[in-house]
């Protein structure tokens, strides 16, 4: 009776704490401080309210906004409309048939703004608009960190006690994943002269944090990683059925084989979700596999080859990046063909990396195919007090691809030394030798 108390006293506590834990939380180990921040800022009065400018901040290290970009939404608070925008636009206009004349940009209660395109005419433009949506890391490519547009409110008051903020946040880059929380009120925002001679600030500022959830953001992972090693024939692949499983009867079309003739037809089909992937049939079925071989050993120094293939014949990937966690990291001499910075998550342990491509050269993965592949090759210094191939010591601990975590293989599976290793042949030796002391003892005491 005692157990069945224990057990149903730790379930109630697991359930108390999963519902202790809000649905908009999201932590990430290897980015804890990353999130996207969106700052409001109230820059002159009208006569019916405001113009603002909003700029989406991208505070994540390695995780970005790629084609075809954000879209973001709110709820406005009162009646207001929009008159006008720069850099941006409404996604729908809404009833605007009670107005006579002027004629509003949107009269929707709860707005989607999206990005306006590259090429968009400069009077049109503003700072850090008209990408696409598109929205690079903040390690990888700061000065594109960010992106903005400019709003003229109407029917919104007109001093920062009459105004009101928006509710209800949303973000989506471009599927689900971010969770928002509620605009607060900050303290305005600075702005220096191009001289850096004068100082000027906005009229009111309001902040939203969003932050992002794999769990929310899909139901099944999207990448895998694969193993390999110079001293194990063993090829360790991702594991069966890691992001789905080929259903061909009920779920036709759900993957595609590289020499099928339906191929072409099967691209270019427009699919219910336009964010869903068509890959090629593999045991694993991923969009994303990570291959890390571990190739050369040297007296001091071992060497890594990483491979990242595209399995998905939907998406290239532009401004790919990974992030691989590994002990051997704090000894890092050399890369081969991608950029490197060390993330540190932990502070003075310094055991991630985060790895991209070269611009112009490999920063583009290719969709599925010939060209759907990135390589490059790592050269670690030993450290003696830790280094070994022992126990799958040379294979990293977690990888992300465009800020997912990927699946890895069980640990059991990985590419073990074989018998004939030098520490295992001394020890079956060892063992040889003892025996044939043993047994000429027990003959000459016979």
């Amino acid at each position: 009776m005692s157990i069945s108390v224990t057990k149903l006293g730790f379930l109630a506590i697991l359930v108390l704490f999963c519902f202790s834990i809000s649905s908009t939380e999201a932590y990430d180990a290897l980015d804890p401080n990353g999130n996207i921040t969106i700052k409001w800022d109230v820059m002159q009065w009208t006569p019916d309210g405001y113009v603002a400018v909003v700029t989406m901040y991208n505070f994540q290290q390695y995780r970005h906004i790629q084609a075809p970009g954000w879209t973001l939404g709110w709820t406005w608070a009162k009646k207001e409309v929009i008159w006008s925008m720069v850099g941006g636009q409404t996604t729908e206009q809404g009833d605007c048939s009670r107005f006579k004349g002027n004629i509003p940009h949107c009269c929707k209660k709860d707005p989607t703004i999206v990005d306006l395109m590259p090429g968009t005419p400069y009077n049109q433009q503003i700072a850090n608009c008209c990408k696409g949506g598109v929205i690079n890391s903040w390690v990888q490519d700061p000065a594109n960190a960010a992106s903005s547009f400019q709003v003229s409110v109407g029917q919104a008051g007109t001093t920062n006690k009459t105004v009101r903020v928006p509710k209800n946040f949303t973000l989506r880059a471009p599927g689900p994943g971010y969770t928002c929380g509620p605009a607060r009120i900050v303290k305005a925002s600075k702005f220096s002269t191009a001289d850096k001679r004068r100082v000027t600030q906005a009229l009111m500022t309001w902040n939203v944090t969003c932050t992002y959830s794999q769990f929310l953001s899909q139901k099944t992972p999207t990448c895998c990683v694969s193993l390999s090693s110079f001293y194990n024939e063993t090829i360790v692949p991702c594991p069966t059925c890691t992001c789905g499983c080929q259903n061909n009867i009920t779920q036709p079309g759900s993957c595609v084989d590289g020499d099928s003739p339906y191929l072409a037809s099967a691209i270019t089909a427009p699919a219910k979700n336009n964010y869903a992937p068509l890959v090629q049939c593999t045991s694993h079925m991923c969009p994303i596999r990570v291959h890390w071989h571990v190739k050369l050993n040297y007296k001091e120094y071992w060497r890594v080859k990483v491979t990242i293939t595209n399995f998905n014949y939907r998406m290239n990937y532009t401004q790919w990046n990974l992030v691989v966690q590994h002990p051997n990291f704090d000894n890092l001499t050399k890369i081969f063909s991608f950029n490197y910075k060390s993330l540190n998550p932990y502070g003075t342990i310094n055991d991630t990396a985060m790895l991209w491509g070269v611009k112009y050269y490999n920063d583009f993965l290719s969709q599925a195919g010939p060209l759907g592949n990135v390589q490059s090759e790592l050269l670690f210094r030993k450290d003696p007090s830790t280094f070994t191939f022992d126990k799958g010591w040379a294979f990293p601990r977690r990888i992300y691809f465009n800020g997912d975590n990927c699946v890895m293989p069980p640990p059991d599976s990985y590419p073990w030394l074989p018998n004939s290793s030098p520490r295992q042949t001394i020890s079956i030796l060892g063992l040889t030798t003892a025996f044939l002391l043993s047994l000429a003892f027990l003959l000459v005491h016979a």
